[in-house]
Parts: C-alpha cells; structure tokens; sequence
C-alpha cells in the first residue's frame, strides 16, 4: 500500500519544475498567433455543430476503468459535458439532477439513486472527494460528469448499490485555451473566472484557474462564498510516458448555514416563508480543502498500457449553527408555530490518501479479441470529530428558541454559550480500503461482446480512540453482454452484485456486532437505439436491484443488558425501474435531451428501524421524473435559445410527511460576438414554490430555488 504523507515536497517539486523550464520553452510570436486562431476557429465549429458536438459522447471511463464505446457498455451511463453545464450554468452538481435520470436530491448535499440514498463520489475514477460531509461538490473546474447507474462493486468496490458520479477534472491542454468569465444575477450574485492553459514547449502543459463567487441566498441571513484555485501541469518524459500533476485548493462559506428546512404540515405544505431560517446570521458553515493529484501513464507498446494515480486531500469542516425542533403549538390552533433550538458546534477534519493502478493489456486467443484489465486500488483515510451541543432554554440550557410565523434574529449567537466550557468526547477514526480487480472485455463476433469482472476487497475500520477495530473482506461480480440485433438496435444484459461494509459505530459488541457487510445484486437489461440516420439515440433501461443485511433495530432490545440496544443485519430492499435517455438533433439547429425515469422501491423484509424506510418505501424516493432541456440555434443572428423542465413526482419524507410533486421551468439565451459570449439564465422561470426534498418531522423540507437571473460574459482568448 502506497501513503503519501507529505504533499508540501510534491508542491516544492511542482513548482521547482515549472520555474526552470529551460529557455527552449519560448515560442515564437507567429506561433502563438497561429494557434490562437485556429483555437478561435475550433470554438466556432464547437458552437455551431449538431448535438454530437454539444452534448453527446461517445465513449466513457467510468463503466470500465477503460475508454469504451458507451454503446459497447452492459450498464447504463450518462455523461453530462461541458457544453451542457454551460448552457444550463450550473455552478454545482444540484443544478444538474434534470439531465440525470433516477437520480434525484436526498438533503443539501446527498442524492437519491434508482430509490437509494448514495454518497458516492470519484474524481477522474479515483476516491477522494474533498467536499465530504455537508458541503455541495462545485463544477467551475470539471470537466464533464459521469453517472454509473447501478452496483459498481466489481469496479470499485464498497458502495451503494444506486450507482455513483465521477467528475472528470479539466488537465493541461496541448493547444492554447484560455477565458475570463465575469456573471451578475439577483440576490446579490456575482462571479469571476480566469482559465489559462496551453504548451509550455512541445512537451509541457500548464493550466491555471481562478473561481470566486458570492451570494445572498432566499433564506434569510444566508450568504454563500466560494473560491477555487486550480493548477496543473502535463509533461511528456519520453514519447511514451506522460505525467500530470494537479493541485486545487478551495474555500465554502455559508453564513447562517444551511442545513434542515422549513416544517411543513402532513401535505407538504410550508408551514412558515420558503425564506424562513432556523439560524441566526452569525452561524456558519466553512470549508477549507486542499487536493494533489498525480497521474502516470506509460505505454509499454501498442498493446500494453499502464496508469498509477495518487490522490490526496485533507479538508476541515467547522458549524456553528442552531438545530431546530419545530414540534409547538404556542396558541393552540393546531398548526405549529415555534421551534426550540439546540446550539451545535462541531469540527470535522479528514486526511485521505488514495492510489489506483491499471493495467490494459490487448491480445487474441483463438479468432477472439481481448481487452484485459488488472488493477488495484487501496485508501486510508483519517475522520475526527468533535461535536458540542448547547440544549434549548427550555429545557434547561441556554439556546434560545424562535418563532415560525414571526422570527425575531439577534438575541443570540455562540457568544453567549461559553462553548468552551462544554466538555465533548471526541471520535478519531481510520478507515484502510483494498481491492484487487479483474475484468476481461472481449469481441465473440462483429456484433457479440461480453464483459467478465471480479474484485477481491478487503476492509479495515479503526476507532483510534478506543484502540479497536473491524475487519474483514469480500468479493463481487458482474457478466455483461451486447448483442448488434441490427443496424439501429443493439441489447445488452448485466447481472452483478456489490457490498458495502456496516457504519463502524453499528460494529461494537455493544450493539450485537461485528456485522457482515451489506450485500446487493443488480439485474439490468436494456436497449440502444440509433434511429433516424443516428440523428437520434435513444436508450432504455429495465432493472432490478436487491440490497440485504440492512440493519435493523432487534425486536429483543438490549440483549446482553448492557444499557444499549442491539441491532440485527435482516433487511432486504428491493428497486425495480425504468430509465429513459433520448439525445438527438431534431434538425441541424435543434437538439433536444430528454430523460424519464420510474423507480418502485420497496422494503420487502424485516420493515421495522430500517434507516430512511418509510412503511415498506423509502424516503425521497420518486416514483416519476422527467427532465428536458433542448436548444435552437438561431445562425442568422449568432445565437441560440434554450428551455428546460425539470418534474419530479410526489414522495415522502423520512418521517412519512408528503412532499409534493413539482414541475420547474428554466430558459437561456446565448449570443456570440467575436471572441465573446454572453449568456442570460432564468432558473424556475414561473417562481414555482415547491420542495426539493423532505427530511424529519421536525426539521422540514429543503426548499427549493425562487426565480433567479443570471448573466454572463465570458471572452475567449
């Protein structure tokens, strides 16, 4: 297992190289001006050219570890590229959940995936994500989003079975690349950007990449910050061997947080303002997170490649925010109109360190063509936590409450809670991941493709406060297969299974464990059309998905009468659905993208305390979504203009309330001049309001976006 443990002397030696770039390196001035035309030239042909240029792919990393044609991929993906998240100008993975389908808003920050809460996230395929816990992933230096629908155990190992998101970041560019971007909006937004990439010489690249915003969110005493930096570096050490060095360091603030919602009534409906805050506008949620990635690829020959990736992060999370039980009739009317709050201070600090490896062998064995994958990946990643609480005022502390009809801000903050003096127990945690995998892609015929995959993985989760540990290991598999039916008709098949070990807190002997790892399978079948001269595809996808060993409260309560109730691993989960993905050129100017989705999931065994179980469903599982976006492109006038619809049917929330169904409008126009774009958004166009999702009872739904207009210039250079 490779750890890393000083990223400083990688920065040292990052910098050291780009320093002493030899004097080689300088171009001529006729150079730079050819290439900046013919970058000027190709963004034209990017602009103006028909889906296939906009917002299809062809091929993808994600389902494989390998580029592989999608349509040669037994699973469903989607990728959503970069085209896609300019025009739609979203700023973080929630402005995208229209073009995913199944895949919808869980909380702030977590999704629902084919019914399943998943919080699975991978940079360029590899475990790390910096934005952990309670903070939302941002888009300013990704390059296109992948979407692995289903259980990727074979893949990647541990997960859940929903399926996962891969960002793929933006690297050095071999050609001159660079924009400003400079946007205005209401609620007080604004942001600017400065992307610059291009050769150094004929072996070097470099980008560099500078984001900040700033905004007064709806939620009263909210204000959001973010900034990015992103650097890298791409250097061709022989004519076989490349390496890339990246490092992004990034900031979120959110005054006033934002974590729970607004209480609703049993029918969803808003029982203060959509606007209305459980905190005070001195409460805050920060991040400060640092990411060094480094990538080598080599070619041993034409077919034999190799890639070792390290990636590392450490990030800090601090909250100060009031935590609301709105639960209090104060006149008797039978409608809750005060919340008591309990005050919470917590720190979180994570340190990973993450390594891939794979190994792309291609080869023939009796008229039959292999694509063969070996790999192995291992993480280690170090959690503390330290959370204190302040209880309400009426209950004895000194957490003052507030009202839902009428708040009145002001009258508190940490200040007045002595926090200091509160005594808290902190949590330091290690958790170690290994895997072995094994995958072999093969060609039986012209049109008959089959897919083999195991992995081996072993797990270890250390309490390093109480000097104790659980361990263990596990296996999974997939077979797939595609079949060429005809010119326009290609069917595949998947059958696999995943796991994902239990919570280490849910391990101790106190509450029955240890427990074996959830277990999961997936039966997914499907089929790709290319339909009109390949102006239109289309792809259907059937599946259902079983998840067991949930755990589960023991009916027996404290069994070894140790003062703590015990648990039981006897859940069984099973999702059944349909997914819908249509992208196609309607005509030379109009493209439209269109996704449906239909998900029935179900508790099917052992209903009782199954996390997020609602009766025999799950919480913040639609049964319906639909999301459109289509562009027109109006050449005579050097523009275009863009609507969108984004429905998602009725679901519950974790404590059975309903959360009402809602159906959001969104529009763009875009107009080049030059070297310049502007671009004008209006997200939910009717001022819909509405709920993104429900959590409990006492917390309420998230609320979703009022009308905004955003505006933007960017300038290509």
């Amino acid at each position: 297992m490779l750890s890393l443990r000083s990223p400083s002397l990688l920065a040292i030696a990052v910098f050291t190289a780009l320093h002493s770039i030899p004097a080689y390196a300088q171009q001529s001035d006729q150079r730079q001006s050819d290439q900046q035309q013919a970058d000027k030239e190709l963004e034209v042909i990017e602009v103006k050219g028909r889906a296939q240029t906009l917002y299809r792919a062809s091929q993808s990393s994600v389902g494989t570890r390998t580029e592989t044609d999608l349509e040669l991929v037994p699973q469903n993906i989607q990728v959503l590229p970069e085209a896609l998240i300019r025009d739609q100008a979203a700023r973080q993975v929630t402005d995208l959940y229209r073009s995913m389908s199944g895949v919808s808003a869980f909380s702030y920050s977590g999704v629902t995936f084919r019914g399943f809460r998943q919080d699975e996230i991978l940079y360029d395929g590899v475990r790390g994500d910096p934005f952990n816990g309670f903070a939302v992933p941002q888009l300013f230096n990704v390059q296109e989003v992948q979407l692995l629908k289903g259980s990727s155990g074979a893949l990647y190992g541990s997960s859940a079975p929903g399926g996962l998101i891969n960002y793929v970041t933006k690297k050095p560019q071999r050609t001159a690349k660079n924009q400003l971007e400079l946007g205005l909006g209401n609620d007080d937004y604004w942001q600017g950007s400065l992307e610059l990439s291009g050769p150094l010489t004929e072996q070097q690249a470099y980008r560099f990449g500078y984001y900040r915003d700033s905004e007064q969110p709806f939620r009263w005493n909210t204000k959001v910050e973010n900034e990015i930096l992103d650097l890298g570096y791409l250097i061709d050490i022989t004519d076989s061997t490349s390496l890339t060095l990246q490092y992004n360091t990034l900031t979120q603030d959110y005054q006033g947080a934002r974590l729970r919602g607004v209480p609703t009534d049993d029918q969803g409906n808003f029982l203060g303002d959509r606007a209305w805050n459980h905190n005070e506008a001195t409460d805050f949620q920060s991040l400060e997170a640092d990411v060094w990635q480094v990538r080598a690829d080599h070619e041993f020959n034409s077919n034999w490649r190799t890639d070792l990736t390290w990636r590392h992060y450490d990030n800090t999370e601090l909250q100060n925010y009031h935590e609301p039980f709105c639960s209090f009739d104060t006149d008797g009317d039978g409608v809750v109109d005060y919340c008591r709050r309990q005050f919470r201070d917590q720190r979180r600090e994570n340190t990973a360190d993450s390594v891939t490896w794979n190994n792309i062998v291609e080869f023939s064995t009796a008229g039959l063509n292999h694509q063969l994958l070996i790999g192995a990946d291992t993480m280690t990643q170090d959690s503390y936590f330290l959370g204190r609480n302040v209880a309400p005022i009426e209950q004895g502390g000194k957490a003052l409450g507030i009202s839902l009809i009428n708040p009145v801000y002001g009258q508190t903050s940490a200040a007045d809670y002595d926090i200091d003096s509160i005594k808290s127990t902190p949590t330091d945690t290690t958790a170690v991941r290994q895997g072995f995998y094994l995958q072999d892609q093969l060609d039986l015929t012209a049109s008959w493709n089959l897919l083999l995959g195991v992995r081996w993985d072993s797990f270890e989760d250390k309490n390093n406060m109480a000097s104790s540990k659980v361990d263990g290991n596990d296996s999974s598999w997939r077979v797939g297969s595609t079949y060429q039916l005809t010119d326009w008709v290609r069917l595949y098949a998947l059958k696999g299974t995943g796991f994902s070990p239990q919570a280490t807190a849910s391990q101790v002997p106190e509450v029955g464990g240890p427990f074996e790892a959830e277990q999961s399978s997936i039966l997914e079948a499907g089929a790709r059309f290319s339909l009109l001269n390949d102006a239109i595809r289309l792809n259907v996808a059937t599946y259902e998905m079983v998840r067991n060993n949930i755990l589960q409260a023991d009916p027996r309560g404290d069994v070894g009468g140790d003062g703590r109730d015990d648990q039981i691993a006897l859940g069984e989960v099973k999702s059944k659905g349909v997914e819908l993905d249509l992208l196609g050129d309607l005509t030379d100017s109009w493209v439209l993208n269109l996704n449906y989705a239909y998900n029935d999931t179900r508790i099917v065994e052992s209903t009782s305390a199954i996390t997020n179980a609602v009766g025999d469903k799950f919480a913040n599982a639609p049964q319906h979504q639909v999301g459109i976006w289509s562009r027109y492109e109006l050449d005579g006038i050097n523009s275009a203009i863009a609507a969108g619809m984004d429905y998602v049917s009725e679901q519950l929330s974790i404590d059975g309330q309903h959360v009402k169904s809602y159906t959001v409008f969104d529009m763009s126009w875009q107009t080049r001049w030059q070297q310049w774009m502007f671009q004008a958004n209006v997200k939910n166009l009717f001022d819909k309001t509405y709920a993104t999702a429900g959590f409990i009872e006492r917390t309420g739904h998230f609320p979703g976006e009022p009308r905004r207009l955003i505006v933007t210039a960017s300038y290509k250079f």
